[in-house]
């Protein structure tokens, strides 16, 4: 049982890997997106039929999950996106509002009571986002995308705990990965031609992206994925989401770490030189993660019932 705890507490720290690999990537997001889910599309076929399991549904199922898939592919590359235009550590503090905006979503999409403790849990959450701002103006255009990004992402967190009622984990985020990969192609025309700047699509890569690719779909997407669901069927899911909210923690502390090794000219990394933070941000930070750790303590003290959200798609 300790050694699932500890795979668990590293399949965290991967997903919360994804926001550095975003900024040592050189690839655009929407195009960095693209290659993300394809390569994990791939990977996730491969993986499926090793497992001897069955990957075909019909039509009308197919047309939702794909659906489900282009909200994956907005969030991802808004996520990324909010990395880019600001501090790793800023990104991830934005993404943590993710327990706040399921809280609101869930009464609208799912038609449950709203919960007295998640409007207080939510309302501290707020006052976290709050002093974050007003502690780190200058990537406020950062936060913002990434708070946006917490959205789309507790929208489809929403819907898979429908959908993962009906079909097994693996074929289900498959169907996601080439929905997300396939919207985005769709997208492409329009995106080169408004949205590049005259610089057209930029798939290429360079340097080391090839390695940081394939540690983002190979390590932290279909590795990652297809260990949580192995270790769900042996650890409870208060436990796995109480370990899975810990992902904001994890980030902005390996961050800092290599905030400092590139102070110290032990590593170079310029692109984190915005990872030095003011006080007021990691008080507001500390709201935001505490009002997220709360959350499932406060739910199994009261003995409410509510849908476990699996952790289908990580970031």
């Amino acid at each position: 049982m300790l050694r699932d705890y500890l795979k668990l507490h590293f399949i965290v720290l991967l997903w919360g890997f994804t926001a550095i690999l975003g900024k040592l990537l050189t690839v655009p997001p929407v195009e960095l997106v693209f290659w993300r889910t394809l390569l994990a599309s791939v990977g996730l076929v491969v993986l499926i039929a090793a497992r001897g399991q069955q990957w075909r549904v019909s039509g009308g199922q197919a047309g939702r999950l794909l659906a489900v898939g282009a909200l994956v592919a907005a969030h991802w590359i808004t996520f990324f996106l909010a990395a880019r235009l600001s501090s790793v550590s800023v990104c991830l503090a934005g993404l943590a509002t993710l327990a706040l905006w399921t809280s609101l979503l869930e009464p609208l999409l799912l038609w449950r009571r709203v919960r007295g403790y998640e409007v207080g849990l939510g309302l501290i959450t707020m006052v976290g986002l709050y002093l974050v701002s007003q502690a780190e103006l200058d990537q406020l255009l950062g936060l913002g995308v990434a708070v946006l990004s917490a959205g789309l992402s507790a929208l489809f967190s929403v819907l898979n705990s429908k959908l993962i009622k009906t079909h097994p984990p693996l074929r289900l985020t498959f169907y996601e990965m080439l929905g997300a990969c396939l919207s985005i192609a769709l997208f492409f025309p329009i995106y080169s031609r408004y949205f590049t700047q005259g610089k057209g699509l930029q798939l290429g890569w360079h340097g080391y992206d090839w390695l940081w690719l394939a540690l983002l779909a190979g390590v932290c997407t279909v590795y990652a994925f297809s260990t949580s669901v192995e270790l769900m069927k042996r650890l409870s899911p208060f436990a796995v989401n109480l370990t899975i909210n810990l992902e904001p923690v994890y980030g902005i502390s390996m961050a800092a770490a290599i905030y400092w090794l590139h102070t110290q000219g032990l590593l170079h990394a310029p692109q984190f030189n915005q990872e030095r933070m003011s006080t007021g941000f990691y008080i507001g930070t500390l709201l935001i993660v505490l009002s997220v750790l709360i959350h499932p303590l406060v739910a199994r003290l009261m003995k409410d019932k509510q849908p476990d959200l699996e952790p289908v798609i990580p970031v």
